[in-house]
C-alpha cells in the first residue's frame, strides 16, 4: 500500500545512507512520521470496563479485531462482568465466540479467569502487571494491552505487526519478543509507550504490512530498513522489488508522401508474406 500524503522534510529526502544512524535518533524521527500519520489513536476493541477489554483481548488471538467487535456487543449484553461468566459453562461461552476461532479453548480459559477473578479478586482486574500474569489464558502481551489500555499505565506491549516493524526499521535485531519490547521501551519515552504501540499496530496494518511489501512505497522502510533486510525479504517472497515507474513505449511514426499526416508504421499480411517467399 503506498502512502497518500507528503511527509516533511526532512523524512521526504531520506534515504538508508543519509538517515539518522543511532536507534534513538532513528525512534525519534519515526515517532514524528507516525505523528504525522495517526495524530490520534484509539482503542481497536470496544469495551466499557476493564474486565470486558480483558475479555476482547483473549478473544482476538488469531482473530480480527473486527471480528471480536461484532461477537462482544451481546456477549456483553448478556454477560457483562467476571460474577456472571463465573456462572456460565465453557461450552455456553462457545456459542457465544464460535465465529472468533479456537473457541472452546478461549471459553475455557475465559470461565476459568473469571472465576479466579472473583475467588481471589473480589470480580474485578487487578490494576497489578504480575497479578494479571496469573490469570489462566493471560499471558504477557495480553495482561500489558490491558495495563496501559485499561488502566493507563506504562507498558508496551508487542504483537506481530510491532515485532516485524521494530526489525525493519533497526530499532531492534527482533530474535523475541522479549528483546523487541526492551528496545523499544529504551528508546521511546516511557509516557509515549501507550500511544506509539497503537500508532504502530496501525502503521503495520495500512502501510508495512507483512507479505507483498514494497519497501520503497513505505514512508519508513525506504530509509529505514537496511539493504540486508531489503535483500532478504525479497529472497523470502514477503517483499515486494522497489516500484520504479514504466517507460512508454514510443510509436514508429512515418511521414506519407505528399501529406502531413503522421500514422504508426504497420505491415500488412500480404506484405509478410511477399517478403517470406523472397
Amino acid at each position: 500500500m503506498t502512502h497518500d500524503r507528503q511527509l516533511p522534510p526532512p523524512y521526504d529526502a531520506w534515504t538508508p545512507d543519509t538517515a539518522p544512524r543511532t536507534r534513538r535518533e532513528r525512534a525519534a524521527a519515526i515517532a514524528a512520521i507516525l505523528d504525522a500519520y495517526f495524530p490520534d489513536v484509539v482503542r481497536p476493541l470496544e469495551s466499557e470496563t476493564p474486565y470486558q477489554l480483558l475479555v476482547a483481548v483473549i478473544l482476538s488471538a488469531q482473530c480480527t479485531d473486527a471480528r471480536v467487535n461484532v461477537v462482544t456487543p451481546p456477549l456483553f449484553a448478556d454477560v457483562p462482568d467476571a460474577r456472571a461468566m463465573a456462572k456460565l459453562r465453557p461450552r455456553t461461552l462457545a456459542r457465544y465466540i464460535r465465529t472468533c476461532g479456537l473457541a472452546a479453548a478461549k471459553a475455557r480459559n475465559i470461565v476459568a479467569m473469571s472465576r479466579m477473578l472473583v475467588d481471589k479478586h473480589g470480580g474485578e482486574v487487578p490494576r497489578d502487571l504480575a497479578a494479571l500474569e496469573e490469570l489462566p489464558g493471560v499471558g504477557h502481551k495480553t495482561a500489558s494491552v490491558v495495563f496501559v489500555q485499561a488502566f493507563g499505565e506504562a507498558a508496551f506491549p508487542v504483537d506481530t505487526h510491532i515485532h516485524r516493524l521494530a526489525g525493519r526499521w533497526q530499532l531492534s535485531r527482533a530474535r523475541n519478543v522479549e528483546e523487541v519490547e526492551r528496545d523499544l521501551k529504551a528508546v521511546f519515552p516511557r509516557e509515549h509507550w501507550g500511544k506509539v504501540h497503537l500508532q504502530l499496530i496501525y502503521f503495520g496494518r495500512a502501510y508495512c504490512t507483512a507479505r507483498n511489501h514494497v519497501p520503497s512505497a513505505c514512508p519508513i522502510c525506504r530509509w529505514a530498513m537496511s539493504k540486508a533486510r531489503a535483500r532478504a525479504e525479497l529472497r523470502l517472497g514477503l517483499s515486494k522489488p522497489n516500484v520504479r515507474p514504466k517507460r512508454r513505449r514510443k510509436a514508429v511514426i512515418v511521414r506519407t508522401l505528399g501529406s502531413s499526416a503522421r500514422r504508426p508504421r504497420t505491415t500488412s499480411v500480404k506484405a509478410r508474406a511477399r517478403r517470406s517467399r523472397a
